[in-house]
């Protein structure tokens, strides 16, 4: 049998975001939309609308037209909704811009994208964004012509000013958005996602988590990111269901306290979200009763981890998903109904109209069913391409159209898919092949163990050596001898951490995920292994 699988047929939706919320309003006006309790707002899906509408009023009396980009740089807020469908409205490309971008990386965006607009808010605790903007802007000529500054006047006098804008009849193949990949190693890619793209994974995502207009989901991820934008978003739009943003960024207690008054009955989050929240000492304060469902997803998700969160959390029907930017982002996803151990032990199967296979890294051929490869995929869920990138993009996409992962990943008989980890992450020591990710799932059950990553380190002798990164539950103590006891005999000799590091977190991005690269640097330095990691290797 051969690692190959084809999710189930279902007729395609073969509409625009416009047309969606269109549909929304028609069939479901007063139905609430959006809620977004830290601005005090709730919205029916009529309001939306109305609100959308004069959002694109507003960006057409910008001068914005067809195909003109426009950048939203700020954390969660109503505004990034009313952006993200305003755009699509008028047929521009809403460009996402990271909340965690500084001059540097911002400055990059800016003249990558052309962008002619930038939504942001002045300040917040984090960083003065309208600074940055301006040390991004400085002796660089771009065609940025609008700033316009949320939650202040910038936003309302921008919507006085609004003109109707001129017909325009899009095509589902139309871009309408622009998200960034991370850029851990290189300078990040802008994905051209369409309509189509978008619509359908967002679409397939609700099926899966069978959700009705009666549904309501807590997202404290980032709109930013594809789980925030299509995954929340979009997919509570398409299914005429409630979003609910608990605060601007992720915060523990706001998302518990949101499940429980807004009585949602979904929540998403990557694993440390999760974490955090099982974690909080007010934790069993909340009735999150309501919950049935949801997805856990961004970054391999611990077993233990899921475990507590289908049980102690009420979610008996928790979902992982798995994907990344460049296919909108899901291509496989675990059902609702399937087994507990299916949940915790693979990411699911092949969503429908999604091709996937694992081959091989040298040739790829197509693996047989249990031999660990690339996994690639294939179908309406591919990216249209990097911007501006043509051969960035035939080096991701072949001539077949098979989106080429990076990620290490096994087929089982049954279809369902385990993901060992990055190509990249891969550690060699002494030749032998060791996946991060089987590590951190045998940590996670260390009954004083919260959370663990890890990562390989340079080594003059062996080529690389194991270093754990590990947060203990709140309470606990550990020493490094006590975790390699608990590894030994358990876990190949060679498996077992030579470095430890007990901390309190975790350098990530905005949107959770681990930032593997800033801990390699940062244990580089401080274990003065430069000469080691100095050392070319094949």
């Amino acid at each position: 049998m051969l690692s190959y699988a084809r999710g189930p047929n279902l007729p395609l939706l073969e509409k625009t975001i416009g047309q969606l919320l269109e549909d929304a309003a028609g069939h479901n006006p007063s139905g609430d939309a959006l809620i977004s309790r830290h601005q005090g707002l709730r919205l029916s899906y009529r309001d939306l609308q109305s609100e959308v509408e004069r959002t694109a009023r507003g960006l057409a009396g910008l001068g914005i037209r067809p195909g003109d980009r426009v950048g939203m740089w700020a954390a969660n807020c109503a505004e990034w909704i009313y952006l993200q469908l305003a755009t699509a409205r008028i047929g521009a490309v809403l460009v996402n811009v990271n909340p965690a971008n500084r001059s540097h990386e911002l400055r990059f965006v800016l003249g990558k994208s052309g962008m002619k607009a930038i939504f942001l808010h002045e300040r917040d605790s984090r960083a003065n964004y309208l600074e940055i903007l301006e040390d991004a802007r400085r002796a660089q000529d771009l065609p940025l012509a609008h700033s316009i500054l949320l939650g202040s006047d910038g936003w309302p006098n921008m919507l006085d000013s609004g003109v109707e804008p001129p017909p325009h009849f899009p095509s589902v193949h139309d871009v309408v958005n622009i998200q960034y990949t991370s850029g851990t190693t290189g300078t990040p890619k802008g994905v051209l996602l369409t309509h189509r793209n978008l619509v359908n994974n967002g679409y397939l995502i609700g099926r899966n988590l069978r959700v009705t207009p009666r549904d309501r989901l807590c997202a404290p991820v980032p709109m930013y990111h594809c789980f925030g934008c299509v995954m929340s978003s979009l997919m509570c739009l398409v299914h005429r269901m409630t979003l609910v943003l608990p605060s601007p960024q992720f915060d523990a207690l706001a998302a518990l306290e949101a499940v429980q008054a807004e009585r949602c009955t979904a929540l998403y989050g990557v694993p440390t979200m999760f974490i955090a929240e099982l974690e909080h000492p007010r934790f069993r304060e909340f009735d999150l009763t309501s919950l049935r469902t949801g997805i856990m997803a961004g970054s391999p998700c611990p077993v233990e981890v899921m475990r507590r969160v289908v049980t102690e959390m009420h979610c008996p029907e928790m979902t992982i998903a798995y994907g990344q930017t460049e296919s909108s982002p899901v291509i496989t996803m675990s059902g609702t109904d399937d087994d507990v151990a299916i949940r915790v032990s693979t990411v699911g199967r092949a969503m429908p109209e999604t091709e996937v296979k694992i081959v091989a890294r040298d040739n790829g051929a197509t693996l047989e069913a249990g031999e660990r490869g690339e996994l690639c995929t294939r179908g309406y869920l591919v990216m249209k391409g990097y911007d501006g990138e043509p051969e960035a993009t035939s080096r991701t996409v072949d001539s077949e159209g098979w989106l080429r992962t990076g990620d290490l990943a096994t087929m089982r008989p049954d279809g369902c898919f385990h993901i060992a980890g990055r190509l990249k992450e891969m550690i060699i020591r002494g030749g032998e092949n060791i996946y991060p990710r089987e590590i951190e799932e045998f940590l996670h059950g260390h009954p004083k163990i919260a959370d663990a990553y890890v990562v390989g380190l340079p080594d003059l002798r062996l080529g690389e050596a194991v270093l754990a990164w590990i947060k203990l539950k709140d309470g606990e103590s550990s020493t490094e001898d006590e975790i390699r006891d608990f590894c030994r005999g358990r876990i190949a000799h060679f498996k077992i951490p030579q470095y430890i590091r007990f901390v309190e977190s975790f350098p990530m991005t905005v949107s959770g995920k681990i930032q593997k690269f800033r801990i390699r640097e940062h244990e580089i330095d401080a274990r003065g292994l430069s000469r080691a990691a100095g050392i070319e290797t094949a």
